[in-house]
């Protein structure tokens, strides 16, 4: 399937891994990029060095393009910007948005530019200054979010830009690929879906605990940081919600403590990130102390596995996942899924003297007997998103949907 995002990235298929802190890494990257999807690499947890380490392992991994999530206002965001064009990544995606001299010297050098943004006035932004396209999370987001839904930002965006928008925010499958190509995305963006992998380094007791979750356990809370961030209701969260502001911001300076050790950034690295986060935020200082908290009570539990101590982010489409296929099953099926919903879509409409309409929500792989398509031996045209000439395949899935 061809769209304006594999066009732009060179990958095979239009499905983004987005760039998790502390899950993000080397293998998981790897696995998604060989089974053509476009991984993204999280650096922000990572030190310079560290950074190289996991471009150079991921290259040796696979031949496949890939990207380098960063944070602009890092204080060492030059720094890492120099590893990405000098190891010759193909895309830099940012959590926040860059600046225009940062795209510049980005694009100057080849790497495409990919901005997640969370409002319609940051995508035209970046897009005046010139970034490639832009990544769409809605609020069904995990990790940092907003509070409107995907399916009202994201055509909004579209409308708002004329570069290509990929979506994010409650995608698991093929359905969710052709639904964001109708509203004239090039493709969509999952994490929580990636985390939920074989590949996937979490621990499996934390995976367990994402699969046994329901839709409705899934929260946002101000607690962890003090910006909405959705993640699953735990023990811990509701504690965090709890606390006092004295037991909140001392257990903070602890965590500043303990990520500045990991980190390899010195106090006043830290504090000129701080001010940095501060600058256009209407942060209260307060608010960037517990800035601290979030990546070590992520690192309890995505790395050290202990969901008593550490918090998960996640978006609220855990509540729909109940498996760990590999990366390339998982690739495989979304796309065999894309391919079946939009030959139901396509499917012809049959006369009503001769049969029964089928009704669209038809579950998938039930054959259907009405549709909006092309007539009886016209190829079905191109979907949105899609580029023009392209047509789904004609082979059924025969891989199990999502649990």
């Amino acid at each position: 399937m061809e769209t304006a995002l594999t066009t732009l990235t060179g990958v095979a298929h239009p499905i983004v891994q987005t760039g998790m802190g502390w899950v993000a890494g080397p293998r998981l990257v790897s696995a998604s990029a060989n089974a053509g999807a476009l991984g993204i690499l999280a650096s922000a947890t990572m030190t310079t060095g560290q950074l190289r380490d996991a471009v150079r392992e991921v290259k040796s991994r696979t031949d496949a393009p890939f990207g380098v999530n960063l944070r602009a206002d890092a204080s060492d965001a030059r720094a890492r910007i120099r590893i990405v064009i000098d190891e010759g990544v193909k895309v830099a995606s940012f959590a926040l948005a860059p600046s225009r001299d940062l795209i510049a010297e980005l694009k100057d050098a080849g790497v495409v530019v990919i901005p997640s943004i969370g409002a319609r006035r940051h995508a035209e932004k970046v897009a005046a200054w010139g970034a490639d396209a832009v990544m769409v999370q809605g609020g069904e987001g995990g990790g940092h979010t907003g509070d409107v839904a995907t399916t009202v930002l994201l055509p909004q965006v579209v409308d708002a830009v004329d570069i290509p928008v990929i979506a994010a925010g409650g995608f698991c499958d093929g359905r969710g690929l052709v639904a964001a190509l109708a509203y004239g995305a090039a493709g969509i963006g999952m994490g929580t879906r990636f985390l939920l992998t074989s590949d996937s380094t979490v621990p499996d007791a934390v995976k367990a605990r994402y699969l046994a979750a329901s839709v409705q356990d899934v929260t946002v809370t101000t607690a962890v940081d003090g910006l909405p961030h959705r993640m699953l209701r735990t023990a811990l969260v509701d504690s965090l919600e709890d606390s006092g502001r004295t037991r909140t911001l001392v257990r903070a300076v602890r965590h500043a403590t303990e990520f500045k050790k990991i980190s390899g950034l010195g106090w006043a690295a830290m504090v000129r990130d701080g001010l940095a986060m501060r600058h256009g935020k209407e942060l209260t200082w307060s608010q960037v102390l517990l800035a601290a908290n979030a990546p070590m009570l992520l690192r309890a539990s995505m790395v050290d596995g202990r969901t008593d101590l550490g918090v998960m982010a996640s978006g609220q489409v855990a509540g729909l996942i109940g498996d760990l296929p590999s990366c390339a099953e998982l690739v495989a099926r979304v796309m065999a899924e894309a391919d079946q919903t939009l030959e139901r879509l396509q499917a012809p409409r049959t006369s009503p003297a001769t049969s029964h309409d089928t009704p669209l929500g038809t579950p998938l792989g039930t054959p259907l007997a009405t549709s909006h398509g092309a007539p009886p031996g016209t190829a079905p045209s191109a979907s949105p998103g899609m580029s023009p000439g392209t047509t789904p395949s004609s082979t059924p899935s025969t891989l199990p949907t999502p649990g």
